[in-house]
């Protein structure tokens, strides 16, 4: 028997209702179009705190004895569970320690130190923070909140689906969600199979660090980890065992995607819809954009928006490998005569070819392979691949060698 149920749910529900606010579902024209099915956005990048994780921190937190508050609170967190762990203590009134991954956004991180909490940050990914927290809690005494693998927790990330169920009056067929250590999976997917059997609930997590995918396919926890990633809200290692039990039994699927295609669907997101969405928040847009998941026709499906705490400076890199992936953003190298008036033919060829300059780099003696020749590196801002087609070529049949960097 699952350790979840879906009068937990309800509880919780009941239990952080003058907390949290109920988030809004939008439906997504584009995407729909795109698929052909009815797509909608369960907006809790518009949650307190900017993710649902505030649900699962404050059911936990409302649900401890009164000895474990006089403790203090310890978590481990990637940044979102940390803000909702901060805010649920300032709310009860007792201290709050956060160990967060050094690599945390810093929106993240003076976020949660707004909140109030002590934050100590240590390691690159969620497992190091998990680490130092398990030390701090020893050294303290404080109670440990964990962020996923606790069933407080994970009925507290449910009651976004009680909500959205509600919102799209039982229609749903589908809910792609997505997955680190896979708390808000469980919570969506006990939700889901209780009102009806025959939504399929897929799990959507970065090929980076594949952990809950793997664990899928192997029929137990396993621990992965290929590389960081711009989802760092599900850079997780290594899952949860309560979280696998309820995964391996009512989630259908998990699915993967790149980071190439997390960043091409933030920029879609903000684009089509105005949201503005982290790289967790982002994955199941991109398992529709990438047709990692196909949906049929008319099928309605639920795209949970995690979070939207991302870092500027990270969104305007993610922005620009998003553009580069569409055609709308190129870096060409252009080697040319160390003549009078070449750079200015060459930048005059560009704009007459359409394309914008955003940056350019003009070097001197570049390569060594000629003493008389330079080379200039552009940035422009084009349509698509055909107008870099066409700005190239215009280059080429000037008698400039070209090519992309």
């Amino acid at each position: 028997m699952l350790q979840v149920t879906l009068e937990d749910v309800k509880q919780a529900r009941e239990t952080i209702k003058d907390i949290v606010k109920k988030t809004d579902v939008l439906e997504s024209i584009k995407l729909s179009e795109k698929t052909g099915a009815h797509v909608y956005y369960k907006c809790e990048n518009l949650q307190k705190t900017g993710s649902f994780k505030v649900r699962g921190a404050c059911n936990k937190i409302a649900n401890l004895t009164e000895d474990e508050k006089a403790k203090g609170v310890i978590a481990a967190s990637a940044g979102n569970h940390a803000q909702g762990v901060a805010l649920g203590a300032k709310l009860t009134g007792i201290k709050a320690t956060i160990a967060m991954p050094a690599t945390a956004p810093l929106a993240k991180v003076s976020a949660t130190k707004g909140y109030g909490a002590e934050v100590v940050l240590n390691g690159t990914v969620y497992d190091d923070a998990y680490a130092k927290a398990v030390e701090v809690q020893k050294e303290t005494g404080a109670t440990f909140l964990h962020p996923f693998n606790d069933k407080f927790v994970i009925a507290g990330q449910g009651t976004l689906a009680l909500e959205f169920f509600e919102q799209l009056d039982n229609k749903v067929d589908t809910v792609l969600c997505p997955i680190g250590g896979g708390g808000i999976v469980a919570g969506v997917a006990v939700v889901a199979k209780a009102l009806n059997p025959n939504c399929k609930v897929i799990g959507v997590q970065t090929a980076n660090i594949p952990s809950m995918k793997e664990s899928f396919n192997n029929g137990e926890v396993t621990s992965a980890f290929n590389a960081p990633t711009v989802a760092d809200g599900i850079a997780v290692k290594t899952p949860g065992d309560l979280t696998f039990e309820i995964i391996k039994e009512l989630v259908d699927d998990v699915v993967v995607v790149e980071e190439s295609e997390i960043a091409e669907a933030i920029l879609f997101m903000m684009e089509s819809q105005k949201i503005v969405s982290e790289g967790a928040g982002a994955v199941s847009t991109a398992a529709l954009l990438s047709g990692k998941y196909k949906p049929e026709a008319g099928e309605n499906v639920v795209c949970v928006v995690s979070g939207g705490n991302v870092d500027v400076n990270t969104l305007y890199r993610i922005i620009g490998v998003a553009l580069a992936k569409e055609g709308r953003r190129v870096s060409l190298k252009v080697n040319m005569s160390d003549k009078p008036g070449n750079f200015s033919k060459v930048t005059s060829i560009i704009s007459e070819a359409g394309a914008n300059i955003l940056s350019a780099n003009q070097g001197s003696l570049a390569s060594g392979e000629s003493l008389t020749d330079q080379t200039a590196e552009f940035i422009l801002e084009t349509l698509d691949f055909d107008h870099i087609k066409r700005v190239k070529s215009a280059l080429v049949e000037a008698g400039f060698c070209v090519k992309e960097i």
